[in-house]
């Protein structure tokens, strides 16, 4: 069975998964919105909006406004695999937000997942 495409899959299905996972660790929305404006450069309104629209996930990375020069410094394993060894630059930025998303429900403090420490 060939397995889905996650950059084709709508930003609106997924985005509320990544907020579930760190709610179920006792971590909020706002957390996930400040991650996730700190790796893209959306803003938490732009976040929202794009929860009531359409694009791709794809398409919300292809399209970020100002993706962190830091996140480069997002490195370990997400799902068994490196994040700094994925050769898809779009699957490379997917998977950074999963990881920081990750970082986040495991009780780190937001300024050490900000690459600020």
């Amino acid at each position: 069975m060939p397995r889905a495409d996650v950059t084709q899959m709508p930003f609106a299905k997924l985005y509320p998964l990544l907020i579930q996972k760190a709610e179920r660790k006792g971590r909020t929305r706002d957390e996930v919105d400040q991650v996730t404006a700190w790796l893209t450069g959306y803003t938490a309104q732009d976040l929202a909006e794009m929860e009531e629209s359409e694009i791709s996930y794809g398409d919300f990375f292809r399209n970020a406004p100002a993706m962190h020069p830091n996140r480069t410094l997002i490195t370990g394993k997400i799902c068994g695999i490196r994040v700094e060894d994925i050769p898809d630059p779009l699957m490379q930025e997917i998977r950074r937000l999963d990881k920081l998303v990750d970082e986040l429900a495991k009780g780190k403090a937001l300024e050490e997942i900000l690459r600020k420490g």
